[in-house]
């Protein structure tokens, strides 16, 4: 505030100089009536006047200002006969024009500072912070809003050097921002200053120069808008940009950014009549193509233009379509994802890079809030070619440990299948002597030959199935995926441990259900299976008195699928130890691998089935190993 937008004074002091208006009226009056002092003592009217004005009231002036005219003239008519026409009425002219003039100058005057305290109240207004200081940079007005924002009342601020009070950094040199001013009279730009309390404030400042009638700089109007927190957003912004970006950039994950809007569009305008959308777009392949087109990429970060094999993000800037393979399935998921709201979509596909190679990818879609977000969809992409790889590379090396844990349990059982193979040669070592005693008799019987002969040839054919089944089992080749009984399979399995389970003075029962439908799998490695599975279960009861018996079941458990069981009468299984059964290289045997009941576990889990494991300390354990039933032969 300003002493122009100030009340001169409370209603006594009004009223005070009302009353000494009045009475030094009335002295003047009584001095020109009661004094034969010629001079014109009506002069003296005017310092009433000028004390009526005081009030800041026009009323009080015009009052006064009447009143001492209607004294000038009573004094005079009272004094000074209308006959006698001299000095004393040019006395009494002189006064009433001193009279007229001050009024006439005390109501411009009056008229000026209304006019002044009327715009200062305006400025009081404003939301800006606004003072005006002189050409030496003293403060001589100060707003409200600078009151309040700076901290300094306007006692305080008027007479003080603005820029020291304020401690104005400029952005640049002082001299120079002053030559502009002065140059266009106006001047715009960004300062650093400082409230009372220390407090650092941005403003953005806005200086218009103020002149004279003569046209003279006087003084330059400051108005400063405060843009503290507007300048800090925007900071935290151009950081959270730049933040962004590097991340962008550096990131090892591909990236892309892709603006999905006119597909939002297309699935806004889609006419499903009524049917399930991810139905209605698998039916119509056609404008799921179209969809893909529509997916426009508007940035690609190093990490995925190196993936596909570009030099540079302009070759993506088009769409999503060149980099998906013709049969790609992933996008009709994420497309019903985009449609149905869902904030991210995570799938695996293959990207086409630019020379043709396929990369297999793991992805992530974002699909941030509308009503932007369609703009603004992220694609992470992850590279996972190496565990492809390694997956493979697992598989077959799951496959040489398959291999290798065939040839060890052919080793263990090498005794079983010599007796299995000795078994029909010496079959037929017996009927071809048989044949020859026939054929040296006096009288050869021909019929009793044919029969020796028969047996012969069946038993050939019983060796030579078990030669090939050995080598079958031996062989490393890839799974074959046959029709097989199930019985057959059990039936040839436990035939090769039959005398591994003899020598140890183990009782196999085994109890298949008839009538079982077929299951579609690899006979070798069902028979592994079944094989590691009886074998450790022999091995579980070595050395426990009392009786050993496995007990071997088939069966089915519901309309899709059937289930084997291997129970010992064993000790059974450690609590500690059931968690980590399966896990490749745990055993609890000395010299074992530890493979032989993972790879069983894989291979199961290969056939569609599973296999797992109950048991009671001190009452055996049950091994459960299920199987799917073949679907061109389910039953009904």
């Amino acid at each position: 505030m300003t002493n122009l937008d100030r009340p001169t004074g409370s209603s006594m002091s009004r009223a005070g100089l009302r009353f000494w208006s009045a009475a030094l009226a009335f002295a003047v009056f009584m001095v020109d009536v009661l004094t034969p002092l010629e001079g014109a003592v009506a002069v003296l009217y005017v310092i009433a006047i000028l004390l009526a004005a005081r009030t800041n009231r026009r009323n009080d002036i015009i009052v006064a200002a009447t009143g001492c005219v209607v004294l000038t003239i009573t004094a005079y008519l009272l004094s000074h006969d209308l006959h006698e026409i001299a000095s004393p009425a040019l006395r009494a002219l002189v006064s009433l024009a001193a009279i007229g003039i001050t009024t006439l100058l005390v109501l411009q005057n009056h008229a000026a500072t209304t006019h002044l305290a009327a715009q200062a109240r305006l400025l009081n207004l404003s939301h800006d912070m606004i003072f005006v200081r002189d050409r030496s940079g003293v403060i001589t007005f100060w707003n409200k809003t600078a009151e309040q924002t700076y901290g300094w009342s306007p006692d305080e601020a008027l007479g003080q050097l603005a820029d020291k009070l304020l401690r104005t950094s400029y952005s640049d040199r002082r001299e120079a921002i002053e030559a502009s001013l002065l140059d266009t009279g106006r001047w715009e730009g960004r300062v650093e200053q400082r409230t009372k309390a220390g407090a650092a404030l941005t403003v953005d400042a806005r200086w218009a120069l103020q002149h004279d009638h003569l046209g003279k700089p006087v003084g330059v109007l400051e108005t400063h808008t405060d843009v503290t927190d507007r300048v800090a957003a925007h900071s935290a912004l151009v950081q959270s940009e730049q933040r962004y970006r590097r991340m962008f950039d550096a990131s090892r994950i591909g990236v892309v950014e892709e603006d999905w809007s006119g597909l939002r569009t297309a699935l806004d305008s889609l006419q499903t009549g009524g049917a399930d959308l991810r139905d209605y777009l698998a039916r119509n392949p056609d404008f799921v193509r179209h969809a893909r087109r529509l997916a426009r990429i508007t940035d690609v970060n190093p990490a995925l233009q190196k993936m596909a094999g570009a030099s540079g993000s302009a070759a993506f800037i088009e769409n999503a379509d060149k980099l998906l393979g013709e049969n790609d399935r992933s996008f009709l998921d994420a497309l019903v994802a985009f449609a149905n709201g869902e904030p991210f979509h995570e799938g695996e596909t293959q990207l086409v890079s630019f020379d043709g190679r396929k990369v297999p990818v793991l992805f992530t879609i974002t699909f941030p809030p509308e009503p932007d977000g369609d703009q603004n969809v992220l694609v992470f992409v992850v590279d996972i070619t190496e565990r492809k790889q390694a997956q493979d590379a697992l598989l077959a090396a799951q496959a040489e440990l398959a291999h290798a844990a065939r040839v060890a349990t052919l080793g263990e059982l090498s005794a079983s299948i010599a007796h299995e193979v000795n078994q029909p040669l010496a079959a037929i070592v017996t009927s071809g002597e048989a044949g020859l005693r026939w054929l040296r008799r006096d009288v050869p019987d021909l019929k009793e030959v044919a029969t020796t002969i028969g047996h012969v040839v069946a038993q050939g054919r019983r060796a030579s199935e078990i030669v090939t089944r050995i080598r079958t089992f031996l062989k490393k080749a890839a799974p074959q995926q046959d029709l097989l009984q199930i019985g057959e399979v059990i039936e040839e399995a436990t035939a090769l441990v039959a005398r591994e389970l003899a020598k140890d003075d183990v009782a196999l029962i085994v109890e298949p259900q008839h009538g079982l439908p077929p299951v579609r799998g690899d006979r070798i490695q069902l028979q592994q299976v079944l094989v590691n599975l009886l074998i450790n279960a022999s091995q579980a009861m070595s050395g426990r008195p009392g009786s050993r018996v496995i007990t071997l079941r088939a069966g089915t458990v519901d309309s899709e699928t059937l289930a084997i069981t291997v129970q010992d009468s064993g000790p059974g299984i450690p609590p500690d130890d059931m968690a980590r059964l399966f896990d490749p290289f745990f055993t609890t045997k000395d010299g074992g691998m530890g493979m032989g009941l993972a790879i069983c576990r894989t291979t199961v889990e290969a056939h569609g089935g599973r296999l797992s494991v109950v048991s009671t300390p001190g009452s055996g354990a049950t091994f459960h190993l299920t199987l799917p039933y073949s679907q061109e032969h389910a039953p009904p």
